[in-house]
C-alpha cells in the first residue's frame, strides 16, 4: 500500500538559473522517512530555469516542473505550486536561496506540532562576497519578525515557511495582487483567518541570498516600504491615522532631519550604503503615503 504523500516543497521561479541549481542540488541531498515531492513552478522565465531544473529529474524522481506562467508575480507561482500539489502540507523556498542540511526533515517535524511554521535565516554562507553585506541584517535570525503596525502579528519570509494544505485553502493562499510582502500579508491572515499560531522552528535553516547590486538592494528596499504602507492601511484602523495624520506627518519629517543629519558621519561604503538603504525606505513611505492616501506610519 502506497504511503500518503506528507509534504511538497514548492519553489516558485522567475529567471533563476544561476541560483536554481544550488537550491535543487541542496534539496537532492535530504534526507526524511516520509514521502515528499519538490514542485519547480516556472513563472514564466526565459532564461535556462526550466532547463535547470530538467536536468535534476534523474537524480530527482520526486521532482516535477509546472507552468505557472498565466499571471506574473511570486504569489501566483506559489499558489499554482499549491493547486498542483499532492502533499497533504506545503513548504515553500526560494529559487535564489539554500536550504541547510537536515531542513526537510526539521520542517516536517515542526510540522507535526504546529500547523503554520517558519524557517531560521541565516544570512552569512550566500552574502559574505558582497560589500553591502554589512548593510543588511537579518530579521530572522533568532525568532519571527514583527511589524509595529497593526494586527502587531508575528511574521516570516516566504522562502522556509510550511503549512497544513487544509489551512492554505481555507484562507484562499497567497493575495495575487500584492507584489511585494504576500508573505507578510499570508502571516496575517492564517493567524487572523485560521485562528492559529505561527510557530518558530530554529533547526529548520534556510540560507537567505540578499540582491548584490546596489541599485538592487535600493529598488528593493523602497517598494518594501510601499508594500507595508498597503499593509498598514489594509489592517489599521482608518480613523485613528486620520486623527493622527498630523502628528504622523511631523514625526516623518523628523526621521528626514535625523537622516539627512547622518550624512556627515559617512566614512566608508559600507556606510554609504546603509545611509542610502534608509533613504531609499524614506522615499518609500512617502510614495506609499501618496499614493494610498494615509499618513507615513513609524515603520
Amino acid at each position: 500500500m502506497q504511503r500518503e504523500l506528507r509534504l511538497s516543497v514548492i519553489i516558485p521561479c522567475y529567471n533563476a538559473a544561476a541560483t536554481l541549481g544550488e537550491q535543487l542540488t541542496a534539496l537532492a541531498e535530504q534526507t526524511w522517512d516520509r514521502p515528499w515531492e519538490v514542485i519547480v513552478a516556472d513563472n514564466g522565465s526565459r532564461d535556462d530555469s526550466r532547463r535547470v531544473a530538467a536536468d535534476f529529474l534523474r537524480r530527482m524522481p520526486n521532482l516535477r516542473i509546472i507552468d505557472a506562467s498565466a499571471r506574473r508575480g511570486g504569489a501566483f507561482a506559489r499558489n499554482e505550486g499549491a493547486r498542483h500539489a499532492r502533499g497533504t502540507a506545503l513548504a515553500f523556498v526560494d529559487a535564489d536561496d539554500v536550504v541547510a542540511p537536515g531542513w526537510l526533515a526539521a520542517i516536517g517535524a515542526a510540522l507535526d506540532r504546529h500547523p503554520f511554521v517558519a524557517s531560521r535565516f541565516e544570512i552569512e554562507r550566500l552574502n559574505r562576497h558582497s560589500w553591502l553585506s554589512c548593510a543588511r541584517r537579518n530579521p530572522q535570525a533568532d525568532g519571527l519578525q514583527r511589524v509595529m503596525y497593526p494586527p502587531y502579528l508575528p511574521h516570516a519570509g516566504g522562502s522556509g515557511l510550511a503549512i497544513e494544505r487544509t489551512l492554505h485553502e481555507q484562507v484562499g493562499g497567497f493575495d495575487e495582487t500584492l507584489l511585494r510582502l504576500m508573505d507578510t500579508d499570508y502571516c496575517f491572515r492564517v493567524q487572523l483567518q485560521g485562528q492559529v499560531e505561527l510557530a518558530f522552528a530554529p533547526e529548520a535553516v534556510v540560507h537567505v541570498r540578499y540582491r548584490d547590486t546596489l541599485g538592487g538592494m535600493l529598488r528593493q528596499t523602497r517598494e518594501r516600504a510601499i508594500a507595508n504602507v498597503i499593509l498598514a492601511r489594509r489592517y489599521g484602523d482608518e480613523q485613528m491615522h486620520s486623527r493622527r495624520a498630523l502628528s504622523l506627518w511631523l514625526s516623518y519629517t523628523r526621521r528626514w532631519v535625523r537622516h539627512l543629519g547622518r550624512a556627515i558621519q559617512i566614512r566608508q561604503r559600507e556606510h554609504l550604503a546603509e545611509w542610502l538603504r534608509m533613504n531609499a525606505w524614506l522615499i518609500g513611505l512617502l510614495q506609499g503615503s501618496l499614493k494610498y492616501r494615509c499618513p507615513p506610519l513609524a515603520i
